[in-house]
């Protein structure tokens, strides 16, 4: 059989849709199933999948009617229902699913939250291939937002039995669920019955799991692995990975950006001229020369030039490198060092958070320190639990392609990512009046204003706009990335 091998690490929740938002979490999920729309692999221009139609004359309210004929991988049928269960089953606060937030524009989200109902008000089954969602309020994005992991379906066997759902998860996207061997990999195989208009050319995926980027990247060379997502920081150094990967590699922009952010439940980071300082402080381009032989972008804000409603320029002189002011600011604040940068335990990472660290005592003149954690679990631990006091490693690839996606997850009060613990009301209100703008390209400038105020508080440290570089063996051909940095699994070949 002809199964391909993409690299990865163990998910950190159970594979239900409403509860993977980390990337490895998502690439898997996003294999095992399918949802209202997805994204063009060259252009991530949403499109309908499961539904054949979308239609609202206010932004407001949705009906949604959906293509027949497509089923889980238990042979039961994908209903209007399906999707109603599972974002009921999603924002209900007693599940505690992070992806709850992304559903949070529906009616009765707060109280289905709170526990105080069970069922989203804004949703109604009309039959069993159409239903309505009505919004809290105008919400320009919710199309695009539809092809997110969040929103996927759920069979009724997942409501019948959770726990053995978690085992054995069930979708109705192109790969069905084969086992999972905790710490080593998961297996699907591909699902012959599914109904959308692709269908995949190989047999499977294996998504293997490492410890080590280096690893990986030393299996992809050696042919024993199919795919890698990202080549290591060493073997960025000089172009080794092109001599190394010749003819099997690609470099190329996407939709994400890398940062750092501040834990601010800890008073010690709680002064905006501190974090300005910091940002000032990082010679971004000698990081990026250092780490990354010079393949990254440097940033000029939250948003990377290739999403869509990027308004550019909303850093400034913070997301740039001034030693001087820098170090004029950092002394205002009664800061004392040390200063620690956070991130599990990874020589990849190790690389340019060393470099950032150099820069750092270089400009201000206090020790900065590289604080790793041992596994990627425990530090997202830490981050989840408000545990983290210390700067630490955070960024963000687009779940969908909007400026909104960089901004509302990440930054708005008790955002479902929003890993920092930011709040500021003034930029909650923006966010909140170019959601409800009549149409996507309307509401663009509303959130420029708000990437801006955002930045002045510099709660996380723009560092670079991404630029992939993956790598695949000898036998795989036909390689997609897409700008949501997914491997493209309809169009990738194996020879056998």
């Amino acid at each position: 059989m002809n199964i391909i091998s993409w690299n990865g690490t163990e998910p950190e929740n159970p594979l239900v849709p409403g509860d993977a938002t980390e990337r490895d979490s998502v690439k898997v999920v996003n294999a095992l199933f399918t949802g209202l729309v997805e994204y063009d692999p060259n252009t991530a221009e949403p499109r309908r999948a499961v539904a054949r139609s979308i239609d609202s004359a206010d932004s407001r309210v949705y009906r949604i009617t959906l293509h027949p004929g497509w089923t889980f991988h238990d042979g039961s049928p994908v209903t209007a229902g399906s999707f109603v269960d599972a974002w009921n089953h999603t924002t209900y606060g007693p599940n505690r699913l992070q992806g709850a937030e992304y559903l949070s524009h529906i009616q009765g989200y707060e109280a289905n939250q709170s526990g105080e109902t069970t069922e989203l008000a804004g949703l109604k089954v009309i039959g069993d291939s159409t239903f309505e969602v009505t919004l809290s309020a105008p919400f320009s994005a919710f199309v695009t937002q539809l092809g997110y992991t969040a929103f996927f379906p759920l069979p009724r066997s997942f409501f019948a039995d959770p726990k053995a759902f978690e085992a054995h998860p069930i979708g109705n996207g192109p790969f069905r669920f084969e086992s999972h061997a905790p710490g080593e990999h998961i297996l699907l195989s591909r699902y012959d019955a599914y109904a959308g208009d692709r269908k995949p050319r190989v047999d499977g995926v294996e998504f293997r799991f490492y410890r080590r980027l280096e690893d990986a990247y030393a299996d992809v060379v050696a042919n024993r692995l199919d795919y890698l997502d990202f080549v290591p920081a060493d073997a960025l150094d000089g172009g080794r990975y092109k001599v190394e990967l010749a003819g099997r590699y690609v470099a190329k922009p996407y939709m994400g950006v890398q940062s750092i952010s501040f834990p601010m439940w800890d008073p010690r980071f709680a002064d905006p001229r501190l974090r300005q300082a910091l940002s000032m402080a990082i010679d971004r381009q000698y990081v990026i020369d250092t780490a990354f032989d010079g393949d990254k972008m440097l940033p000029d804000g939250l948003v990377p030039p290739i999403v869509p409603g990027y308004g550019g320029g909303a850093g400034g002189d913070l997301c740039s490198y001034q030693p001087e002011k820098a170090k004029a600011l950092f002394e205002t604040t009664g800061f004392e060092g040390p200063i620690e940068l956070t991130s599990n335990d990874d020589s990849a990472n190790q690389v340019w958070i060393d470099a950032a660290c150099r820069t750092i005592t270089a400009a201000l003149g206090v020790e900065a320190r590289y604080a790793p954690v041992p596994t990627f679990g425990e530090f997202r631990k830490l981050i989840n639990e408000q545990k983290v006091s210390t700067v630490f490693r955070s960024g963000w690839v687009a779940d969908y392609p909007s400026i909104e996606n960089f901004l509302n997850p990440i930054f708005r009060t008790g955002a479902a990512v929003n890993g920092s613990g930011y709040s500021n009301p003034a930029v909650d209100a923006l966010l909140a009046e170019a959601d409800a703008a009549p149409s996507e390209q309307e509401g663009w400038e509303l959130y420029r204003q708000a990437e801006k105020m955002i930045i002045q508080d510099m709660p996380a440290i723009p560092l670079w706009y991404q630029k992939v570089e993956s790598g695949w063996s000898t036998r795989t051909g036909n390689v997609t990335v897409t700008p949501l940095l997914q491997l493209d699994l309809f169009d990738v070949t194996l020879e056998s």
